[in-house]
């Protein structure tokens, strides 16, 4: 070994010298964690929609009641009627 093997050494070739490794942070572990996760997810909506009973058009409507649904959004154009009603009967 001479002076330019020794330069080169990182810390990860000190502590392995050592028989010592270096750990994850915490926010690595987390990261990789949610990158699984990411990943599996993609996977399973990907999968779900190529296994789907339906057709991509009747899929496509089903998610986008679905979300009218879960937003509150299929009773937007009545509330906004019943507003504009109301507004008009309260001026003179």
């Amino acid at each position: 070994m001479d002076l330019k093997d020794i330069t080169n050494l990182t810390k990860d070739d000190v502590l392995a010298i050592a028989g010592l490794a270096s750990r994850r942070s915490t926010t690595e572990r987390i990261l990789a964690g949610a990158g699984y996760f990411a990943a599996g997810l993609i996977v399973g909506v990907g999968a779900a929609l190529l296994l789907a009973p339906k057709s991509g058009k009747g899929l496509r409507e089903d998610i986008g009641e679905g979300l009218r649904r879960a937003t509150g959004r299929e009773k937007l154009p009545d509330d906004v009627e019943a507003v504009g009603a109301a507004s008009h009967e309260a001026q003179p």
